[in-house]
């Protein structure tokens, strides 16, 4: 609808999840994604009270990121490589899931995700692959508390994912 308030989320994905995208022209929801929530805020006024919106739409991202190993895990036939969607979606179709074991800034957009609503999109570069895939391997193990996991998948969240625009997306997953 014309004028309605949109919010920015953060989708993790993987390259299967963007091939979707691309040749389909949407992500049917609901999803999970990351955004600037007010417990995210709340998270950050703890430990950076001088974060702006910038710095936490970043956090939402690397979240996000993180949220991709975790479908790399699940997903055999995707490239190893951290994918995630950034798009703006109605207002009114995001819900902040607040619960104490959720990570924060975690939402859930009931709204279908059409490429027309993707402002752009973070993929690992071919360098990150090794990484990518340890981490693939242990993300689990870090999620309950192993030093040795979080270690490996630290080395994969060192890399810096690079910026795409939507009409790059198509040629980028066909040279991968």
């Amino acid at each position: 609808m014309e004028g309605a308030t949109r919010v920015r989320v953060y989708l993790p994905a993987t390259t299967t999840v963007l091939r979707t995208l691309v040749d389909e022209g949407r992500l049917p929801g609901p999803h999970t994604a990351f955004a600037v929530t007010e417990v995210l805020r709340q998270h950050y006024a703890v430990s950076d009270a001088g974060a702006d919106t910038e710095e936490l739409e970043y956090a939402a991202l690397l979240a996000a990121a993180r949220a991709s190993l975790r479908l790399l895990d699940n997903d055999p036939l995707a490239q190893r490589r951290r994918a995630v969607v950034a798009a703006d979606v109605p207002d009114a179709s995001v819900t902040s899931l607040d619960e104490p074991h959720i990570e924060a800034g975690a939402v859930r957009v009931t709204a279908d995700i059409g490429l027309r609503d993707v402002a752009s999109v973070h993929v690992d570069g071919a360098d990150a692959e090794d990484d990518v895939r340890a981490a693939v391997n242990v993300v689990l193990e870090a999620d309950l508390g192993s030093d040795d996991a979080q270690f490996v998948v630290d080395q994969a969240e060192g890399h810096e994912l690079a910026w795409y625009a939507t009409q790059e997306v198509g040629p980028l997953l066909d040279l991968l």
